[in-house]
């Protein structure tokens, strides 16, 4: 498994901290840091007063859709706060920066997003029927920082796609000027990630290269899955999914030869996974007598990360 072999060995103690006065090399993630902290905006900035310009169905549609990278946005933000010790312990300072702008951007978007569902006055597809958001996004937390981070440009380029395929819905200006704000971040994570995979990757042994390939095909199995959950939503905007799926694929594809790994059974796409569908419901259990390990304001505190997205994706937004 690629969590046995590290970019690098873990450092503890003092010296995990790093220097004192770091040496800040004027090197392309400083520059990226400056950027983002340049272009900073929120969901105060967009004019959320005009009645979007969507049908009913088109409304329920883009709910449906906004899933797949709404909690992309959710999960990337918690996982930034995991990854930048270890960026810190390896003394990769500059990435370390890159990724507190990175952490805001993830944020806003996942804001501005909520903000969005409560006007199409709809949620977010819950765990249940989609099953593949929780595999999807526990395949992306196994391994070391560069599995992480690997799985971010995935996961970025999903977005760039999503947000560049959807023009209808963009044709309506609250949903548009979100795009366009949120893609000029994208651009910023994708350079992040291909420079500094790119600096990793040619240190990394072949077996160790060969298991990204692996997390690459994994990742596309389950988009493939989730993708076929929503194909008809898809088609409400006039997006095939196949093309779709196609484009993406490219451009993993192209990013990972960018990057060193391995060229390897073609040009081809693996075969996505059958859809099953989600299994009735048991009915509720009495609750468990053990008591919770954390308590704060009331409620217990999740025990992993997985209990806390199942959380998330079961509770139905606020109205506005």
């Amino acid at each position: 498994m690629s969590a046995e072999r590290p970019v690098d060995p873990p450092v503890s103690g003092p010296r995990s901290v790093g220097r004192v006065l770091p040496d800040l090399e004027d090197d392309m993630l400083l520059n990226l840091f400056h950027k983002g902290a340049r272009v900073q905006w929120t969901s105060l900035d967009l004019d959320w007063e005009p009645p979007l310009r969507l049908t009913d169905r088109q409304r329920e549609a883009l709910a449906r859709l906004l899933t797949l990278v709404y909690f992309g946005e959710q999960t990337a933000m918690l996982g930034a706060s995991g990854i930048v010790p270890q960026v810190a312990a390896a003394g990769e300072t500059t990435a370390q920066l890159y990724l507190t702008s990175f952490m805001m951007d993830e944020a806003r978007h996942f804001e501005a997003l909520t903000r969005l569902y409560r006007k199409l006055g709809h949620d977010p597809i819950g765990l249940r029927r989609m099953p593949e958001l929780l595999r999807y996004h526990h395949r992306i937390r196994q391994g070391d920082r560069a599995d992480w981070v690997w799985g971010i440009l995935f996961s970025d380029v999903i977005a760039k796609h999503f947000y560049r395929s959807f023009g209808v819905a963009q044709a309506d200006p609250l949903f548009g000027e979100m795009s366009k704000s949120i893609l000029l971040d994208e651009s910023r994570h994708l350079a992040f990630a291909d420079h500094y995979l790119r600096r990793n990757v040619a240190r990394m042994s072949p077996a160790r290269r060969r298991a990204l390939v692996d997390m690459r095909d994994d990742l596309f199995r389950i988009l493939t899955a989730m993708t076929e959950r929503v194909r008809a939503d898809a088609a409400e905007f006039g997006v095939d999914a196949d093309d779709y799926l196609a484009r993406v694929w490219a451009d993993v594809e192209a990013s990972g030869r960018r990057i060193g790994l391995p060229d390897e059974g073609g040009d081809e796409p693996p075969a996505g996974p059958a859809v099953v569908e989600p299994a009735t419901p048991e009915p509720p259990r009495p609750p468990s007598p053990s008591p919770p390990t954390v308590m704060a304001a009331g409620r217990a505190a999740p025990r992993c990360f997985g209990c806390l997205l199942t959380l998330v994706c079961g509770r139905r937004l606020v109205p506005a």
